[in-house]
């Protein structure tokens, strides 16, 4: 019996022994050098987290604002074009929407209403023939842009009238009070004797002279 009791104690008091050294070294690891107990236990945080953190603060991509900003500014050849022609005298209004004319194609707003002055200052013969007295841009974005065009519609009559207002030749209709078409013809690029006729206010017998003289003197 007593045998078996000296092999017991042979193995008991070493395990205890052992035991109490890893619990001190543990105890002391904690103890001395929080920091590294700390990392040892923070494993299951991923790595990648802060890495994550830094792509983003390094991306040097544009911000989404400033791409939207940039491509809303510019025409395209999927820009809605939307034309208002408005009846002055009647107050009437005939909206149509066209596909953006190529000649508009990557115009910035800037560009856009530069030409759109310019048209308005030197309009096409045609447009003048129609009563056109002016235009404007309702509003402008990359998807739509709405140009109200103003015209004064009138019947022609049989026979007109030119004169002179501002220093520029006026066709007037044979009641010499309604204005037909203002021609942008200045009165001092016509010849001297057509001057003074203009100036006691011309008679033009029919369209057909009328629009001889329109295409003589029109630049």
């Amino acid at each position: 019996m007593k045998f078996v009791k000296r092999i017991s104690y042979f193995f008991v008091v070493p395990v205890f022994f052992l035991g109490l050294g890893i619990y001190l070294g543990v105890w002391g690891i904690h103890f001395f050098y929080p920091g590294l107990w700390y990392d040892m236990n923070d494993t299951a945080k991923p790595p990648y987290v802060v890495d994550e953190t830094v792509t983003d603060e390094e991306d040097n991509s544009p911000p989404a604002s400033v791409a939207v900003a940039s491509s809303g500014e510019t025409l395209c050849a999927d820009t809605e074009y939307v034309l208002e022609e408005t009846d002055i005298l009647r107050g009437t209004s005939v909206e149509t929407s066209w596909k953006i004319p190529h000649k508009y194609i990557g115009m910035d707003r800037e560009n856009f209403l530069e030409t759109m002055d310019l048209y308005a200052e030197h309009p096409p013969l045609s447009e003048i023939e129609r009563g056109f007295v002016g235009l404007e841009v309702l509003s402008f974005s990359r998807e739509r842009v709405v140009v109200r065009m103003d015209y004064r519609y009138v019947q022609p009559s049989e026979s007109y009238y030119l004169a002179v207002t501002d220093h520029e030749v006026v066709v007037y209709l044979e009641d010499r009070t309604t204005v037909y078409i203002n021609t942008g013809i200045a009165l001092e690029d016509l010849p001297e004797t057509l001057q003074l006729q203009i100036m006691d206010m011309l008679f033009v017998p029919d369209e057909e002279t009328l629009y001889d003289f329109l295409e003589t003197y029109s630049s």
